[in-house]
């Protein structure tokens, strides 16, 4: 039996990662992309990145976590760049 996935809303998506991201807590952001992996068909994420389907799900579950290129090369398989932008209310520490 084939699976099928939910429609993926890029802008949803990136509401529920940039939530997980304010959290500044890096399991909370990995987890938060875990989930949302649940959309996508894995294997393709695996071809587009050139990481096996074992290491993507290991690098985003609750075990450890992924090195920053993992973590950049599955968000732009999923369609996402990442950007960064001043916290409103944070100082600098200059």
């Amino acid at each position: 039996m084939t699976k099928t996935y939910r429609p993926v809303i890029p802008s949803q998506l990136a509401a529920d990662l940039n939530r997980a991201f304010a959290s500044a807590e890096p399991h909370t952001v990995c987890r938060a992309i875990g989930q949302s992996l649940k959309d996508f068909n894995v294997s393709e994420i695996s071809k587009k990145t050139g990481l096996q389907r074992t290491s993507i799900y290991r690098a985003f579950g609750d075990e450890q976590l992924p090195n920053f290129s993992t973590v950049l090369a599955v968000l732009t398989a999923m369609g996402l760049e990442l950007k960064v932008a001043p916290r409103f209310g944070a100082s600098s520490g200059y």
